[in-house]
């Protein structure tokens, strides 16, 4: 399947999204600092993404309202989630000598994100509690 170039309008709304995002998961590091040697906040921040980003689709419909979907998904929550910071931790887990924190962090992870996918795909929003449905009733 081809897709077209993206739309000024849609790589703007992408890296308006992905600042707020980043800023959020940033924020959330510097608040929130690292307990007992394994990475919390960052574990915290993926799983909770993930459940959000499975829910999505189902929040509001993203062929009615195309540039918040972008803004939402890869912008604000591809801005908070992190694999880039959960390598990294991993490595320094590793490097660190702790390789059964590093195996359970990587494999936790995995595991925990996995499973608020699937709680996610689960979550059915009725039609009339998403945002932008003027009409007042469910479909």
């Amino acid at each position: 399947m081809r897709r077209s170039a993206p739309t000024a309008s849609a790589l703007g709304s992408v890296a308006l999204g992905g600042v707020v995002g980043a800023l959020a998961r940033w924020s959330l590091g510097v608040a929130v600092p690292e307990v007992d040697g394994f990475p919390w906040t960052t574990f915290a921040i993926n799983v909770v993404g993930s459940f959000l980003l499975a829910i999505l689709p189902g929040l509001l419909d993203p062929g009615r309202r195309p540039l918040l979907a972008l803004v939402l998904g890869p912008g604000v929550l591809g801005g908070f989630t992190t694999l880039s910071a959960y390598a990294e931790q991993a490595r320094a887990l590793l490097a660190d000598g702790s390789v059964l924190l590093a195996g359970s962090y990587l494999g936790g992870t995995l595991a925990a994100c996995l499973a608020a996918v699937h709680l996610g795909n689960r979550v059915r929003v009725p039609r009339a509690q998403r945002p932008g449905n003027t009409h007042g009733r469910a479909e």
